[in-house]
């Protein structure tokens, strides 16, 4: 038995797997207030979840902005979004697995003048085999952790000033596919087989440890951050994998899954119920608390990431 296994094996309960199951029955919260002319920032919004969570917040009067990569796809959602709601809409270009564009998302938000009231880090990918943009960075490692992770941080002396924000990480149930933990000695998976589940596991796994460390460092400046799981929706992840995948999203996870509005309905009632007004560091399946395996509430491990990731980072010229 290794050294991950024997930390986490005795932790894990059974009681954990059940309220998932449970959790999985329940609808999402819903909030009815209106959110007028408040400032919401929310990555990849052209299709699935995304797209529905900016269509939702519009309808209830906020300002929306959107974080994308594909520019006609971004304008067009963009332009049917605030002609049928009347309300700004703006758009920010840039793939998010890019160390240099997630800077320079992180640049023009730290340089608005207006709170940013809700941020929605949404974008995400599930891939069947290894990849790598074009620094050489594996892309389920940059949208997932590295991402939020350099956005936020760069974002601090914004909080600090305007003393409101709430940060939302679409996470995923997937996290426990990281079953005994991360792997420190290769958080990109150049030496182990990469497995399209255990990848993105990982991925959301480094997500949530991160949020336990910067949510206590903004909660001075009034500043919550929580983590969702979106429920089983259908959405356009996994678009570029192979055909065998593609058959299996079609006829078994589709057929199993809600429309992803329910999922904005959620991350709405997260973003903006007086009720969660001071919650922070908590993982919701949708809107329901659930308590988080024993991997991700390992802040010992949760240090020792953040430390690496400022070596990787400072090689690649990212002061965090």
């Amino acid at each position: 038995m290794n050294s991950a296994v024997r930390k986490y094996w005795a932790k894990y309960k059974w009681s954990n797997i059940y309220a998932m199951i449970k959790n999985m029955k329940r609808l999402p919260e819903k909030n009815s207030e209106p959110f007028r002319n408040k400032l919401v920032v929310i990555t990849g919004t052209t299709s699935g979840i995304g797209y529905y969570t900016a269509r939702k917040y519009a309808s209830m009067g906020a300002h929306v902005l959107m974080v994308n990569r594909n520019r006609e796809k971004s304008e067009s959602v963009r332009r049917e979004i605030a002609e049928e709601f009347g309300v700004p809409v703006d758009h920010i270009i840039a793939d998010l697995t890019l160390l240099p564009d997630i800077q320079r998302v992180g640049q023009h938000l730290l340089s608005l003048e207006k709170p940013i009231d809700v941020l929605i880090h949404n974008a995400g990918v599930h891939l069947e085999s290894r990849r790598e943009n074009a620094m050489g960075i594996e892309v389920n490692f940059a949208i997932h952790y590295l991402c939020p992770l350099i956005i936020n941080k760069m974002l601090i002396p914004k909080y600090q000033k305007d003393q409101t924000g709430r940060i939302l990480l679409v996470s995923s149930e997937a996290y426990r596919f990281a079953v005994w933990g991360l792997d420190l000695e290769d958080l990109q998976w150049k030496r182990r087989r990469y497995t399209g589940i255990k990848a993105y596991g990982a991925g959301k796994l480094a997500q949530i440890l991160f949020m336990h460390l910067l949510s206590g460092e903004l909660a001075p400046f009034r500043v919550t951050m929580n983590a969702m799981h979106p429920g089983m929706v259908r959405t356009e992840s996994g678009k570029d994998n192979g055909k065998w995948y593609q058959w299996y999203k079609k006829n078994v996870i589709n057929k199993f899954s809600a429309a992803p509005d329910v999922s904005a309905e959620a991350l709405y009632y997260l973003g903006t119920s007086p009720e969660l007004s001071q919650t922070t560091d908590v993982f919701f399946h949708l809107t329901t608390e659930e308590k988080l395996v024993p991997p991700a509430l390992d802040l010992e491990a949760a240090e020792a990431l953040l430390i690496r990731t400022k070596d990787f980072l400072n090689n690649e010229g990212i002061i965090v």
